[in-house]
């Protein structure tokens, strides 16, 4: 049963970029920069048929390439403890667009609906002991970061192992966003 999710792969340059934020944060488990991508839709554990599915009607997707930039950082948590720490990705109507798309595909598919407002961030690390106030304090001294804009040419359907997550991820198909 494979773990699916569609997303937006990040440049070598960038991550690279991103990779030098790691350190500085007790209790993180920091997300290898060959993994970082930019989430569009979790899917989830699903069947070999419903993934071919998936695959299939995401092939009928036509949009054009996506202007990204990342500026800034931020944490998701519960409030009594974080759970990640993300560059912040800037919506775009561009961006937007092919989320929610993505976001109907699966839904006609008889998958559930995302629960979450999509907020799109490029995770960096999983917070395991982490508090708020190491996590404040991290971002406070890295939390100006910027990284070069760059047009994302393509998405992904991603495979994950079951795990808690940071990869390894598999492209299984790729999809061009062109004119």
């Amino acid at each position: 049963m494979p773990r699916l999710f569609t997303g937006l792969e990040i440049p070598s340059q960038t991550g690279l970029m991103l990779s030098m934020l790691r350190g500085g944060l007790k209790g993180a488990r920091w997300i290898d920069p060959e993994n970082y991508h930019l989430t569009l839709r979790f899917i989830g554990d699903i069947d070999d048929r419903t993934a071919d599915e998936i695959a299939d009607a995401l092939d009928r997707v036509r949009r054009k390439p996506v202007p990204i930039r990342i500026n800034g950082l931020g944490s998701f948590g519960n409030g009594k403890q974080p759970h990640a720490v993300w560059a912040r990705v800037e919506p775009t109507p561009e961006l937007a667009e092919l989320q929610a798309e993505q976001e109907r595909i699966i839904q006609r598919l008889n998958l559930p609906a995302e629960r979450r407002k999509y907020t799109p961030h490029v995770t960096i690390a999983r917070c395991r002991t982490s508090t708020n106030a190491e996590v404040a304090k991290w971002l406070a001294e890295r939390g100006n970061f910027q990284a070069p804009p760059f047009v994302a040419g393509r998405f992904v359907l991603f495979s994950a192992k079951a795990s808690v997550g940071g990869g390894p991820y598999l492209v299984e198909e790729a999809y061009p966003l062109a004119a």
